[in-house]
């Protein structure tokens, strides 16, 4: 089973982007989405340093609200 994090694009350098979501930052590799039209402020699923699919806002905000639901479950009562 594989898990990615929505990420935000915040800069991109040829086939790198520096990317930011919940407050952290991260250096992740374009390449493979490298025939899509990728910009600056675009949300990605990024798997171990890799984004491997352009999403939509509102997913990747769904997807924040999801991972923040289960974290709230793992905290001791």
């Amino acid at each position: 089973m594989c898990l990615a994090i929505p990420m935000q694009i915040i800069e991109i350098n040829d086939t790198m982007s520096r990317c930011h979501a919940g407050g952290i930052e991260r250096q992740v590799s374009l390449f493979m989405l490298q025939n899509e039209n990728i910009r600056v402020g675009d949300f990605v699923m990024v798997h171990v340093g890799y984004a491997i699919q352009k999403v939509e806002e509102q997913i990747a905000r769904t997807a924040w609200e999801l991972h923040e639901q289960m974290s709230e479950l793992n905290e001791p009562s």
